[in-house]
């Protein structure tokens, strides 16, 4: 590898912008296919492909084999609330990868006797959240069901442009939420990507059941093609 596209990918990596190298494997010519590019390559199908998969690949293309090997930042989620459903979520996701915190201005609940081994950050949103370095690679899940806890995190995850942003409730509860957000200047389009109720529809009632379903539609966004994802919801 040259040392420009080294530094080139180093620089992307430690922002956690995803990239992806393209080498021909029998030339071993190489360059480096920055997300924001993907759009204008030749490549586009195949690079947002193995981007969505998070897996590097042999492709042909062009008559030219080629290895994608794929830069992705590890994902985050971010959980407001230190709830029942969170001490379900919280381990499930650690097991798929994720790197998992819970903020919870309520010490009562964030405790580590209820979150061995998970980050906790025992403050209010507006402390608790700028440091995290929330961004486009993180899932945020908001379940305190309290809109002083709630409502904030949300309007931090939308303007951070998460991949997923899901909260707790009822349809009815849901569209009160949209009304507060509103009247603190959320967008339409932000209140459109809220995923409530959360998680996917599979007659979940227990929080362990809740967490699966939270999972599985994190997954969902973060897997598959736009198309497969409106099937899926």
């Amino acid at each position: 590898m040259k040392l420009a596209i080294l530094h080139e990918l180093n620089a992307e990596r430690a922002a956690r912008r995803p990239v992806i190298l393209v080498t021909d494997t029998e030339s071993g010519e190489q360059r480096l296919v920055k997300a924001r590019d993907f759009a204008g390559d030749p490549l586009r199908a195949e690079l947002e492909k193995q981007l969505r998969m998070g897996k590097s690949a042999n492709v042909e293309a062009g008559g030219k084999k080629l290895f994608l090997n794929v830069y992705a930042p590890t994902a985050k989620l971010v959980i407001i609330g230190a709830v029942h459903i969170s001490q379900a979520l919280a381990p499930l996701a650690r097991s798929l990868g994720y790197d998992v915190t819970v903020v919870d201005p309520r010490t009562a609940f964030a405790s580590p006797e209820r979150f061995p081994d998970i980050p906790l950050v025992a403050d209010w949103p507006d402390v608790a959240l700028p440091p995290l370095n929330v961004d486009p690679y993180t899932a945020f899940v908001a379940v305190t069901h309290d809109p002083k806890i709630d409502d904030p995190a949300l309007l931090h995850a939308f303007e951070r442009n998460c991949f997923y942003i899901g909260a707790l409730g009822s349809r009815k509860t849901h569209a009160k939420r949209g009304d507060r957000l509103r009247a603190q200047g959320a967008k339409e389009s932000d209140i459109a990507r809220i995923h409530a109720p959360i998680g996917l529809a599979i007659g979940a009632v227990s929080p362990s059941e809740i967490a699966v379903a939270i999972m599985a539609e994190i997954t969902a966004v973060l897997r598959l093609p736009p198309k497969e994802k409106e099937e899926a919801a």
